[in-house]
């Protein structure tokens, strides 16, 4: 079955981040020139053929924006930020929770628990579907491969393995050290936390 035009182009910005500014250029851009090529005589798979596979043309755009590394604070504001949302909309729930089991400090448990069970799922989602988190997004900041484009499900697991594991503090300590101020998981999944530009 043949790509419609449409579809390769939703393809190759799929793999941008949905923070990338240059992303409804680089889709303008692109459907110019396939339109041009196809004015010429060029068939469509012609056409399609020669831009090649849609994830590689995707980072070889985002090879021409920059990358800056987040600071170590930026981050940490950005991950105090998401904690305390998290905490503030488990709160009813666990004190829900209490009331009903009537155990004196429950709800404190539950909050804590709760807290700490949907932050991972929370991260892993946000960053996957949207390249950023709300504190990711309050900073200035976004999550990217190493290459610019749109992190995978399993990147997204791997970056968050550390707080599962509870040695997150030791991971974030690679930060400090760093190049491009990845932390150990970071540079396990190929990704990294730049400043949106």
């Amino acid at each position: 079955m043949t790509m419609t035009a449409n579809e390769y182009i939703g393809r190759v910005v799929l793999n941008m981040p949905r923070a990338t500014p240059q992303r409804a250029q680089i889709e303008m851009e692109l459907r110019s020139l396939i339109a041009e090529r196809l004015e010429r005589g060029q068939s469509l798979d012609d056409v399609l053929k020669q831009l090649g596979d849609p994830e590689r043309l995707a980072e070889s755009y985002l090879a021409e924006v920059p990358l800056v590394a987040a600071s170590f604070w930026s981050r940490a504001a950005a991950k105090l930020v998401d904690v305390v949302v998290l905490a503030a909309a488990v709160g009813p729930i666990a004190w829900l929770i209490g009331r009903l089991v009537e155990i004196p400090f429950l709800w404190i448990v539950a909050w804590l628990v709760l807290t700490g069970l949907f932050l991972g799922v929370y991260l892993v989602l946000a960053e996957w579907q949207f390249g950023e988190t709300v504190g990711k997004r309050l900073c200035g900041l976004r999550v990217v491969r190493e290459s610019g484009a749109r992190i995978g499900f399993g990147q997204a697991i791997v970056r968050q393995l550390p707080l599962w594991l509870e040695f997150f503090c030791i991971d974030v300590l690679f930060a400090l050290f760093t190049d491009k101020k990845q932390r150990a998981f970071e540079l396990l999944s190929k990704t990294r936390v730049v400043a949106r530009t």
